[in-house]
């Protein structure tokens, strides 16, 4: 007796839904019994341990802000960090609500960008130990992309243009910055050229796509096969990890104070009163409203 395979559900003929044409249902692997660790469990390395501050574009004391390694078909993908080696469920309540802070604080800055319409937030935390939450920007104006399936178009759009996400990157670090710690994206830098070639580069450079990595295929999401192996994984290629700093496991915070009216109304801000911010920086925590 053959199994009737399962009805396709109706979220397929959703106009988000990035597929069309003759679809199945993929067959479901049997249960483990025994999961396999993530990246920073067990002997596994944690990648974001190991990598340094100026892979980031904007770092402070407790946590860190980093981007993909190239563009992608967002405006903006960015991922927020603890610097302490916790799972969000790990936090200690001061760092859990500096999480809400910072959340709120790096929504804002990427929806103050042109062109931009929502931020979907979003954690998963299959492929690694390591606490990160993503940042998706939705392009204004583009409906189709509304609602669950954004962090499949990023794979499927053409990238931007590099010299557009260099300088995205260079405003969040430095919106970010307002409030302490510090910026390390620079936006781009203008390209000197002939008059006689400045058209014709203007109108003739691609984006490069090829190993362009998306949010879905970024190595933090990617989860350990049954096996222990994952794709694209080379264990022998992984320097050994640094041993950890007994003081970041355990970090003492100050309580987040919001002052009234803390990073306001939506968009730009035009008005700032100080404070002290969840980075632990000697800058200012300062908020933002319209």
């Amino acid at each position: 007796m053959h199994d009737t395979p399962p009805a396709l559900p109706d979220f397929t003929q959703w106009p988000s839904f990035p597929f069309e044409g003759d679809l199945r249902v993929k067959q479901l692997d049997d249960p483990v019994s025994v999961e396999p660790p993530r990246k920073g469990e067990g002997l596994r390395e944690c990648t974001a341990c190991n990598a340094p501050d100026d892979a980031y574009i904007w770092v402070g004391e407790r946590w860190r802000v980093r981007a993909m390694d190239r563009p992608t078909g967002l405006p903006m993908v960015l991922i927020l960090e603890s610097r302490s080696h916790l799972d969000l469920g790990d936090l200690p309540n001061l760092l859990a609500a500096e999480l809400g802070v910072m959340t709120v604080r790096l929504e804002r800055a990427i929806r103050s960008l042109d062109g931009v319409a929502r931020v979907h937030v979003n954690r998963w935390g299959d492929g690694s130990a390591h606490l990160h939450m993503w940042f998706l920007a939705r392009p204004y104006g583009r409906l189709q992309l509304r609602g669950t399936f954004l962090s499949l178009w990023d794979s499927i759009l053409p990238p931007i243009s590099e010299s557009q996400w260099r300088e995205n990157l260079a405003m969040v670090a430095a919106w970010l910055a307002e409030f302490g710690g510090r910026p390390l994206a620079e936006p781009p830098r203008i390209q000197w050229q002939a008059p006689s070639r400045l058209a014709e580069s203007a109108d003739g450079v691609e984006p490069d796509v090829e190993g362009t990595v998306s949010v879905i295929e970024s190595e933090e999401e990617t989860p350990v096969a049954v096996d222990g192996n994952t794709d694209g994984y080379d264990a022998e290629k992984v320097e050994p990890a640094d041993e950890p700093d007994p003081a970041g496991v355990t970090p003492t915070v100050d309580e987040p104070t919001p002052a009234d009216g803390q990073d306001g109304v939506p968009g730009r801000p035009s008005a700032r009163s100080a404070d002290t911010g969840p980075g632990g920086d000697s800058g200012n925590w300062r908020s933002a409203a319209d």
